[in-house]
């Protein structure tokens, strides 16, 4: 079994979901496997990743909405906030949801749903540039 690996540096513009499932794409293309998987890691930790529905933004708009009421800012309770209000929410955020992805391909494409894209969740309000592990492990 072959394994092809690239850092990803990806620029965030703050708070949200970023669809990366063409960044990803890419990596899975110039490693000229045709059968396997492809896991996505992320180095960080107040950001994370998510496969989601890529149609209608309302779905993305709306679970980010959820988990800023699960997870508010300016709690009283939180001590680690050197960076800022967003700084203990952005670890406990990453913490509930996922720093990797893992994803099949065959013939070379990514097996997603219809609807699915794979998505850079960023959790902090500041734009940062995140790196991101992509492995290609197939034949």
């Amino acid at each position: 079994m072959a394994v092809f690996q690239k850092t990803l540096n990806i620029q965030g513009s703050g708070c949200g979901l970023g669809e990366i499932t063409n960044e990803v794409s890419a990596v899975l293309s110039a490693s000229e496997q045709t059968q396997g998987s492809v896991t996505v890691f992320c180095q960080h930790t107040s950001c994370s990743l998510v496969i989601m529905e890529n149609a209608d933004p309302s779905a993305r708009h709306d679970l980010e909405r959820w988990l800023n009421r699960l997870v508010p800012e300016n709690d009283p309770d939180f001590t680690h906030t050197f960076e800022g209000a967003d700084d203990m929410p952005s670890h406990i955020k990453m913490a509930l949801t996922r720093t990797s992805e893992t994803i099949p391909f065959s013939d070379g494409r990514l097996l997603l749903g219809t609807w699915q894209g794979v998505y850079l969740w960023e959790h902090r309000r500041a734009p940062l540039t995140r790196r991101l592990i992509v492995s290609v492990q197939g034949e």
